[in-house]
């Protein structure tokens, strides 16, 4: 044992002295070749004087090597993002934080933080001498229109002597992760009404959580507080009779996003699928907001949060942590292999799910039938359906993919959803509105019932 710690020490000393040797700059070099160039034609013409003075050129750049491979050492850094969440066309703010725990000051620091190309270029900043004790900080800006999960780091630091006869790099083994979520459009607090019983009543039963009472009494059981005596009951049946509390409900939602690849063309911010994306992030922020328990649901059958037993968010649980929870998963969701809808369906068959928002690509005969079979297990049915012919398609093709999605939209609302095209550019919060006209029968921006 002891002999592999004495070989490991000797790598280590051979690796230190080979890093600091090939950190020496060109001036470093110049001097250690002019340094024992003068050693030699001092010994070989007899000169002391030119010997000291060769010895001299020769340590200076060997000691700044060697003090400055210590002192890397001694410069501790650190990372911090304000947010560490941000929504994608958004900025975020990285601060860096060098300090130095050495006795000693430190010479020119060059800092360079590795970042991905698509948060912008990299990093650089130079930094002057750092007292002992001392700490600097500065600060970039990074920023993507891609959600995803983006790696920051290693930072890396490259130290300078004084005389500029050596620098070495050293690489932090940290590292950071920005997570760029879809944009969340805020949306008009409508109401939905006419089949949209889960949006409706079901709004009013979450602000049942307020603790009204149920007028219909119970008989005394041991235990009730006797402040739930409720004496006009007593009275009339002659016994002991108490106010039965409401138990607190909360109305539910599911929102399906379809991420099938063959549902969707095209790709990059302005796509459909990013749309879609975004979208659904939208209405999950905003069900959340109004009181409802929400899940996120896609064609593949995963479902998020997914923490109880039925995979909604429960009561119990911050709407903040469970928004939070969702929205990084729709940051690094991607394209399914799937074809079908089946397994979303099957999902939804368990009982009455609420309110249903779904986000559909291309849907064909096949997939169009079994997502209008999905109204019957929810209170009310929600569909937005990207329109093909203006997402990308070629001109030659946008008269078929009209009518084929004016069939699809027949379909779904003949089968009880209130469905709607999505034409390109037209914003969320302006389909929901329309979508509360279709339901009270009030004029559309689409048109009439066999217009998109």
């Amino acid at each position: 044992m002891a002999h592999g710690g004495t070989a490991r020490a000797e790598d280590e000393d051979k690796g230190g002295l080979r890093t600091t040797l090939a950190g020496l700059t060109t001036r470093g070099r110049s001097f250690l070749a002019a340094g024992i160039a003068a050693a030699i034609c001092a010994y070989v013409l007899g000169q002391s004087d030119l010997l000291r003075v060769g010895l001299l050129l020769a340590v200076l750049p060997l000691v700044c090597a060697s003090v400055l491979y210590r002192t890397r050492y001694r410069v501790a850094g650190s990372r911090r993002l304000s947010p560490s969440r941000v929504p994608a066309g958004s900025e975020a703010r990285v601060h860096l934080r060098m300090e130095n725990v050495s006795r000693l000051p430190t010479g020119l620091l060059m800092l360079q933080d590795r970042v991905p190309y698509v948060l912008g270029p990299r990093p650089r900043f130079v930094l002057d001498r750092v007292e002992a004790g001392g700490r600097r900080e500065v600060s970039y800006r990074v920023r993507s229109d891609l959600r995803g999960r983006y790696p920051l780091g290693p930072l890396q630091l490259r130290l300078s002597d004084p005389f500029g006869m050596c620098e070495l790099t050293r690489s932090f083994s940290t590292y950071d992760t920005l997570t760029v979520i879809p944009r969340v459009e805020p949306l008009p607090p409508v109401r939905l009404s006419g089949e949209a019983r889960g949006y409706g009543d079901g709004r009013q039963r979450s602000l049942a959580l307020a603790g009204e009472d149920d007028v219909i009494p119970r008989g005394y059981r041991h235990g009730d507080d006797l402040r739930r005596v409720h004496w006009r009951s007593t009275a009339r049946y002659g016994e002991l009779m108490v106010r039965r509390e409401e138990q607190p409900q909360r109305a539910r939602c599911t929102v399906l996003l379809d991420t099938r690849a063959v549902a969707f063309r095209g790709s990059g911010p302005d796509s459909a699928f990013e749309w879609a994306v975004a979208g659904a992030a939208s209405a999950l922020v905003h069900m959340l907001e109004r009181g409802f328990s929400v899940r996120l649901l896609t064609d593949t059958g995963s479902s998020v949060p997914g923490e109880g037993a039925d995979g909604f968010a429960g009561a119990s649980q911050q709407s903040a942590d469970a928004a939070g929870l969702m929205m990084d998963t729709l940051a690094v969701i991607d394209h399914s292999d799937g074809a079908g809808l089946s397994r979303a369906y099957d999902l939804l068959r368990g009982g009455n799910e609420g309110l249903l928002v779904a986000f559909f690509g291309d849907l064909d005969e096949e997939q169009a039938a079994v997502a209008a079979k999905m109204s019957r297990r929810s209170g009310g049915a929600l569909a937005f359906l990207l329109d093909s012919a203006s997402w990308g398609r070629e001109p030659d093709d946008v008269p078929s993919a009209s009518d084929r999605s004016e069939d699809r939209l027949r379909l779904l609302r003949e089968a009880g959803w209130t469905a709607l095209a999505v034409p390109r550019g037209v914003p969320l919060a302006d389909l929901w509105r329309e979508a509360d006209r279709q339901r009270t029968g009030v004029g559309a921006v689409n048109g009439a019932e066999g217009r998109s």
